[in-house]
């Protein structure tokens, strides 16, 4: 069994370092570079389907891009990475090789900066529940270190093995995204504190974690952007959402009409609008 694998089965996250280069990860860097860039030109939250710019204030006052949702429906470099072949040689033992994706996600944190996502499991947005069955053995979460990665520059912190527990009983009251990780919510669910791990990762590598994980991630306190480009990744047949990204094993580029995800209004309302 490979370590990424045994890895991932006993502690519910495992690493996968080097699988792209450096000059590839400057590509795929510009182009989050471009997006992010279009999102601060629209000033505030936008939407066009499932692409979504999540547009907040700064620490300066003017518009910071946290997180983009599904980039690839306009951006070929994009689209390209997420259903790069290595996906499937790295994920095929753990969910097949004919795959959906049902996250296909941006997230940058500014130097000297909050970005905060609180203590949550990921499971907790996988809604509908029917649709998405055997969620713990189907679904696999990547994020690709374009920056990086590490509790200098916010990275994320683990609860490793928490996703034996299935659903924890975590404050599920407020936002996820910027609320800062305390450690009194873990207490409350009945975690120790210190068993949290920091995640290291260098640009090119990559991290997959458990739906059922226990996250967080907190201030860059460095002086450089941190980026990270997460792809969500389901087996097909486990899964009524998504686009298809590998049958097979062989690589689906994104379609020309958009699939219901997470979007509810996909369908009644699918035009460009500021929300």
């Amino acid at each position: 069994m490979s370590d990424h694998i045994r890895d991932y089965h006993d502690k519910g996250y495992a690493i996968v370092r080097n699988v792209f280069s450096p000059n590839e990860v400057a590509r795929i860097g510009a182009a989050m570079d471009a997006i992010y860039a279009e999102g601060v030109a629209h000033g505030r939250s936008y939407r066009h389907g499932n692409l979504f710019y999540n547009v907040q204030p700064g620490p300066d006052g003017r518009p910071h891009v946290p997180m983009a949702q599904w980039p690839s429906y306009h951006n070929a470099v994009m689209d390209e990475t997420r259903r790069d072949p290595r996906w499937v040689e790295i994920l095929k033992p753990l969910i097949g090789d004919n795959l959906k994706q049902i996250i296909n996600q941006l997230h940058w944190k500014l130097p000297n900066s909050r970005g905060d996502f609180a203590w949550h499991q990921d499971s907790r947005f996988r809604k509908p529940d029917a649709a998405y069955r055997n969620l713990g053995s189907s679904y696999v979460q990547t994020g690709l270190a374009i920056d990086p990665h590490n509790p200098a520059t916010g990275g994320m912190r683990f609860i490793p093995g928490s996703h034996t527990a299935g659903p924890v009983d975590l404050d599920v009251s407020t936002e996820v995204l910027g609320q800062s990780p305390e450690d009194a919510a873990l207490e409350a669910a009945g975690i120790d504190p210190a068993t949290q791990v920091d995640l290291v990762l260098e640009p090119g590598d990559i991290a997959m974690w458990n739906p059922y994980l226990v996250h967080a991630s907190g201030l860059n306190s460095s002086d450089h952007l941190r980026r990270l480009y997460i792809n969500g990744y389901v087996r097909a047949e486990d899964c009524d959402r998504g686009e298809w990204a590998f049958r097979d094993g062989q690589p689906v580029p994104i379609g020309n009409r958009p699939v219901l995800v997470h979007y509810e209004q996909l369908f009644d309302r699918p035009e460009p609008h500021y929300v």
